[in-house]
Protein backbone atom coordinates (compact mmCIF):
# COMPACT_ATOMS: atom_id res chain seq x y z
CA UNK A 1 0.00 0.00 0.00
CA UNK A 2 1.27 3.54 -1.19
CA UNK A 3 0.63 6.18 1.83
CA UNK A 4 -0.54 9.46 0.73
CA UNK A 5 1.97 12.19 1.24
CA UNK A 6 1.65 16.15 1.22
CA UNK A 7 4.46 16.47 -1.16
CA UNK A 8 3.06 13.88 -3.91
CA UNK A 9 -0.46 13.38 -3.09
CA UNK A 10 -1.23 15.31 -6.68
CA UNK A 11 0.89 12.90 -8.69
CA UNK A 12 -0.43 9.90 -6.79
CA UNK A 13 -3.74 10.67 -8.01
CA UNK A 14 -3.23 11.22 -11.60
CA UNK A 15 -1.28 7.79 -11.28
CA UNK A 16 -4.15 6.27 -9.69
CA UNK A 17 -6.65 8.05 -12.34
CA UNK A 18 -4.74 7.20 -14.99
CA UNK A 19 -4.72 3.53 -14.55
CA UNK A 20 -8.38 3.39 -14.56
CA UNK A 21 -8.17 4.49 -17.90
CA UNK A 22 -9.39 1.90 -20.79
CA UNK A 23 -9.06 1.90 -24.42
CA UNK A 24 -12.26 2.20 -26.86
CA UNK A 25 -12.91 0.83 -29.96
CA UNK A 26 -11.35 3.87 -31.29
CA UNK A 27 -8.33 3.11 -29.65
CA UNK A 28 -9.09 6.19 -27.21
CA UNK A 29 -8.54 6.25 -23.26
CA UNK A 30 -11.59 6.64 -21.40
CA UNK A 31 -12.86 6.60 -18.64
CA UNK A 32 -15.43 4.21 -17.41
CA UNK A 33 -16.34 5.16 -13.85
CA UNK A 34 -18.48 8.29 -14.05
CA UNK A 35 -18.03 11.35 -12.82
CA UNK A 36 -21.28 11.42 -10.52
CA UNK A 37 -20.30 8.15 -8.89
CA UNK A 38 -16.96 9.71 -7.49
CA UNK A 39 -18.66 12.71 -6.67
CA UNK A 40 -20.76 11.07 -4.24
CA UNK A 41 -17.71 10.09 -2.17
CA UNK A 42 -16.33 13.70 -2.64
CA UNK A 43 -19.51 15.74 -1.06
CA UNK A 44 -19.36 13.10 2.07
CA UNK A 45 -15.65 14.31 2.62
CA UNK A 46 -16.12 17.66 1.83
CA UNK A 47 -18.71 17.83 4.61
CA UNK A 48 -16.29 16.67 6.66
CA UNK A 49 -13.65 18.99 5.61
CA UNK A 50 -15.66 22.12 6.26
CA UNK A 51 -16.55 21.00 9.48
CA UNK A 52 -12.70 20.25 10.46
CA UNK A 53 -11.26 22.90 8.16
CA UNK A 54 -11.06 25.91 11.28
CA UNK A 55 -10.49 23.77 14.06
CA UNK A 56 -7.65 23.72 16.11
CA UNK A 57 -7.01 21.03 17.85
CA UNK A 58 -5.01 18.30 15.46
CA UNK A 59 -6.52 15.37 17.50
CA UNK A 60 -10.21 14.93 15.76
CA UNK A 61 -13.32 14.59 18.01
CA UNK A 62 -15.07 11.24 18.20
CA UNK A 63 -18.27 12.91 16.23
CA UNK A 64 -15.56 13.37 13.33
CA UNK A 65 -14.14 10.06 13.95
CA UNK A 66 -17.55 8.50 13.74
CA UNK A 67 -18.41 10.87 10.40
CA UNK A 68 -15.06 9.05 9.05
CA UNK A 69 -16.09 5.57 9.11
CA UNK A 70 -19.21 5.97 7.88
CA UNK A 71 -17.71 7.48 5.05
CA UNK A 72 -15.60 4.12 4.59
CA UNK A 73 -18.78 2.49 5.21
CA UNK A 74 -20.04 4.32 2.32
CA UNK A 75 -17.12 3.70 0.19
CA UNK A 76 -17.70 0.14 0.73
CA UNK A 77 -21.06 0.28 -0.37
CA UNK A 78 -20.72 2.08 -3.67
CA UNK A 79 -17.79 -0.09 -4.64
CA UNK A 80 -20.31 -3.05 -3.81
CA UNK A 81 -22.98 -1.14 -6.08
CA UNK A 82 -20.42 -1.12 -9.20
CA UNK A 83 -17.33 -2.36 -10.57
CA UNK A 84 -15.45 0.52 -11.52
CA UNK A 85 -15.80 2.31 -7.97
CA UNK A 86 -14.72 -1.06 -6.48
CA UNK A 87 -11.50 -0.79 -8.91
CA UNK A 88 -10.88 3.11 -8.36
CA UNK A 89 -11.49 2.22 -4.45
CA UNK A 90 -8.26 -0.05 -4.56
CA UNK A 91 -6.68 1.40 -6.98
CA UNK A 92 -6.76 4.69 -4.86
CA UNK A 93 -6.51 2.47 -2.00
CA UNK A 94 -8.99 4.70 -0.21
CA UNK A 95 -10.01 2.25 2.46
CA UNK A 96 -6.76 2.46 3.80
CA UNK A 97 -6.00 5.97 3.55
CA UNK A 98 -8.91 6.45 5.42
CA UNK A 99 -7.82 4.15 8.25
CA UNK A 100 -4.53 5.68 8.01
CA UNK A 101 -6.29 8.74 9.46
CA UNK A 102 -6.80 7.51 13.00
CA UNK A 103 -7.38 10.98 14.87
CA UNK A 104 -4.93 13.43 13.37
CA UNK A 105 -6.27 16.20 11.58
CA UNK A 106 -3.55 16.89 9.22
CA UNK A 107 -4.14 13.38 7.82
CA UNK A 108 -7.58 14.03 7.18
CA UNK A 109 -6.83 17.05 5.84
CA UNK A 110 -3.93 15.48 3.18
CA UNK A 111 -6.87 12.55 2.59
CA UNK A 112 -9.36 15.23 1.50
CA UNK A 113 -6.72 16.92 -0.60
CA UNK A 114 -6.39 13.16 -2.10
CA UNK A 115 -10.02 12.89 -2.61
CA UNK A 116 -10.29 16.40 -4.49
CA UNK A 117 -6.63 15.90 -6.50
CA UNK A 118 -8.47 12.61 -7.73
CA UNK A 119 -12.19 14.28 -8.95
CA UNK A 120 -9.67 16.96 -10.72
CA UNK A 121 -7.75 14.26 -12.73
CA UNK A 122 -11.03 12.25 -12.90
CA UNK A 123 -12.24 15.04 -14.95
CA UNK A 124 -8.99 16.59 -16.71
CA UNK A 125 -8.38 12.71 -18.11
CA UNK A 126 -12.23 12.13 -19.71
CA UNK A 127 -14.21 11.84 -16.59
CA UNK A 128 -17.97 11.46 -18.09
CA UNK A 129 -21.01 12.74 -16.32
CA UNK A 130 -23.78 9.80 -15.77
Amino acid sequence: MEKIDKLTYVDQAENVIKSLRVKDRNGRYVMRLTTSRIRNILSLVTGIYNRVLHETRNELSEEICEEIQYLRLRIVYEAGKDQDVKNFMNQANLLENIQDIGKNRERLLLFCRYMEALVAYHRFYGGRDA
